[in-house]
């Protein structure tokens, strides 16, 4: 498969800018992905829509306020996506909208910084010097890291802080929210609890090797940045579990995915720490999840891909061509797709 299969047309007017008042009021594609039939439903419709004994898997990350405006020396202004650690809390991995140069110094709101070498792909090594740990300061300091797509012109407001995170969220480390978790309230879990349907969690930090975009026209060429996950034994357990009495594994979106089938890559699934850097693309062969909750994703990107592997690209194209004729709103505050 090339990257030019990977397309679609799309109406700009599609490209959600804010969620639905409600989460759980989302439309939900149901795609067969052995039969290739759609169904319309809401998110609400999820405890009718699973079976009594389906294990629903969650990231739990956390978004954090990982975007920065900063200044250089002579007064321009850059923007910087803090990443993750370097190693320490005085090093971090950035992205950078801008032109930095190795070893200039970096005005930061109340603390400094140093360019330290490029990372390639617009990531740099950035030192920083502050009082107190960088996350608390980028609390302080911070933006939510809206997708460029979803256009504030003043910046994100109240509402997109409390709508871009997971009613889960926990563990604090994601540039990019887990969206087909956005749909998701306590209140929904609980029914799908009453309904029989189990729930586990995991951690993948979302970075930018979920949201850079292919630069090859070979996908076999394409290279995916690792972004780290941690598994718990206790959900090992439960999709082994699940696995052995026939029951089905219900990934709550792309990243979930990809720590899961990261984690089993080489043999049983693995509890504990990693690195997810596999590239699910048409051809993968699937080893641990039997149903997807996801949204609609860009043309061309990796997630995409994900999604071609899991249902087969004709049959995902059609399901989107329903999905646009029927006004589904699309990307990271648009609606939700279920491919059983």
């Amino acid at each position: 498969m090339r990257l030019a299969d990977l397309d679609y047309p799309l109406p700009e007017e599609l490209i959600a800018q804010a969620p639905e008042t409600e989460r759980t009021a989302a439309r939900l594609l149901l795609l067969d992905r052995a039969s290739g039939r759609v169904a319309h439903h809401r998110v609400a419709d999820l405890p009718a829509l699973l079976q009594p004994g389906d294990l629903l898997v969650l990231n739990d990350t956390r978004v954090i306020p990982a975007r920065v405006r900063v200044r250089r020396p002579s007064g321009a202004r850059l923007e910087l996506v803090f990443v993750r650690r370097c190693g320490s809390d005085a090093e971090w991995e950035v992205l950078v909208r801008g032109t930095p140069r190795p070893a200039e110094p970096v005005h930061l709101p109340g603390a400094a910084g140093q360019w330290l070498e490029p990372l390639g792909d617009g990531r740099w090594r950035l030192r920083i010097e502050m009082d107190g740990p960088v996350l608390a300061w980028l609390a302080r300091v911070g933006e939510v890291p809206l997708p460029p797509y979803i256009r504030r012109p003043s910046g994100p407001d109240a509402a997109d802080v409390e709508r871009y995170q997971t009613v889960y969220a926990r563990v604090p480390g994601a540039v990019a929210a887990p969206t087909a978790g956005l749909h998701l309230t306590s209140a929904l879990l609980d029914a799908l609890g009453a309904a029989g349907v189990a729930c586990a969690s995991l951690t993948l930090h979302v970075g930018p090797g979920t949201f850079l975009p292919i630069r090859t026209e070979d996908l076999a060429r394409h290279a995916m940045l690792p972004e780290p996950y941690d598994i718990p034994a206790a959900t090992v357990a439960a999709v082994g579990a699940a696995r052995a009495a026939g029951r089905r594994v219900v990934a709550v979106g792309t990243t979930t995915v990809r720590a899961l089938e990261s984690a089993a890559a080489s043999g049983p699934l693995r509890a504990g720490p990693g690195e997810a850097s596999l590239f699910i693309r048409p051809g993968h062969p699937f080893r641990v999840v039997d149903v997807l909750l996801t949204n609609f994703h860009l043309p061309r990107s990796t997630l995409l891909a994900l999604v071609a592997a899991f249902a087969g690209w004709e049959t995902v194209r059609a399901a989107y061509g329903e999905a646009v004729r029927c006004g589904y709103r699309f990307y990271s505050f648009g609606d939700a797709m279920l491919l059983t």
